[in-house]
């Protein structure tokens, strides 16, 4: 079901340069939907996703670029403006506060090109930054940062024990950051969160889309698209993950595939603790998106052009 009665406040001349964000667990179709609806309305594409900002691992983050990097260097796939994919070498570290300052840069640059803007991405902290902007945090030390990353790397079911019943989130880098922000101040992340937020970079008008089709279609698509990751690159990008020495913790995929090619695990069980990391992964970004973003219009299935035909008439 689409739903549109927000449109209501809207009219056709308000989508000169209108400015969207959507987003949506993994495989849920929405880098498809927002390419097209970006040729609809003269739209860029500006990457909402800590995974797809990294280079070298496009087809493991099934990036829009993936099977097509002789096309990074030019920022546009097919005629439509990309900006923020494959920017980051794996070997840096990327907080959210650097994510805006290269996300405001990008918006502000297509405002002044006129061109209306289309945030996308599954990253949901990423989102709610983009939108209501982040707590002040304290400077962290390269030796904290050295220490939290080792402990995570090392044992991530500990490192979380250090970390308040509050903090819930379970992915490597999140961890790390709050587990470094503690190791720095002797304070949990959580308190500095709740201080006053700034720096968001889009509008209170900013059209929000959450795209979320039910477990089991989801389910489905992972099991069809992670053969088609590993046939289009991916064991080639754990190749170069290990040979670069880069931390594969950054992926899901990249963690299963270098522990396959070390010998720690067979192909098969690579496959399949992927194909389940990825599961549980898209899980908690439905419930994230279900309880934390106040989406205007939730498109509850894989999109259609007939979706994009309705956003397009109906604002």
């Amino acid at each position: 079901m689409l739903e549109n009665a927000f449109f209501a406040n809207y009219n056709v001349r308000d989508m000169k340069t209108r400015d969207y964000i959507i987003v949506g667990p993994t495989a849920s179709g929405k880098s498809g939907f927002a390419d097209e609806l970006a040729r609809k309305i003269n739209g860029v594409i500006i990457n909402c996703d800590s995974v797809q900002i990294y280079r070298g691992i496009e087809n493991i983050s099934a990036s829009p670029f993936a099977g097509k990097t002789e096309q990074i260097s030019d920022e546009s796939l097919d005629g439509v403006p990309y900006k923020l994919f494959s920017v980051l070498d794996l070997s840096v570290q990327q907080s959210v506060s650097d994510y805006l300052e290269l996300a405001r840069v990008a918006y502000n640059d297509a405002h002044a090109r006129g061109l209306s803007v289309i945030f996308v991405g599954g990253t949901g902290y990423y989102a709610n930054a983009l939108l209501n902007g982040i707590s002040s945090m304290p400077d962290i030390s390269d030796e904290s940062r050295t220490h939290a990353r080792e402990m995570v790397a090392r044992d991530i079911n500990a490192a979380r024990k250090m970390l308040p019943a509050e903090f819930t989130a379970t992915d490597p880098q999140r961890v790390a950051r709050a587990l470094e922000v503690f190791l720095e101040t002797g304070h949990h992340i959580t308190e500095f969160q709740v201080q006053e937020r700034t720096g968001a970079v889009l509008p209170a008008d900013t059209i929000k889309i959450l795209i979320n089709p039910d477990a089991d279609i989801l389910r489905n698509r992972i099991a069809a698209r992670i053969p088609e990751m590993l046939n289009g690159g991916a064991m080639d990008e754990a190749r170069a993950i290990i040979d670069n020495k880069w931390n594969p913790m950054r992926a899901i995929g990249a963690v299963q595939l270098v522990d396959f090619l070390n010998g720690k695990i067979s192909r098969n069980d690579a496959i399949q603790n992927w194909i389940t990391k990825t599961n549980q992964y898209a899980k908690r970004q439905r419930t994230w998106f279900r309880g934390q973003f106040n989406a205007d219009i939730e498109i509850n299935h894989v999109p259609t052009d007939a979706d994009i035909e309705s956003v397009i008439h109906n604002i």
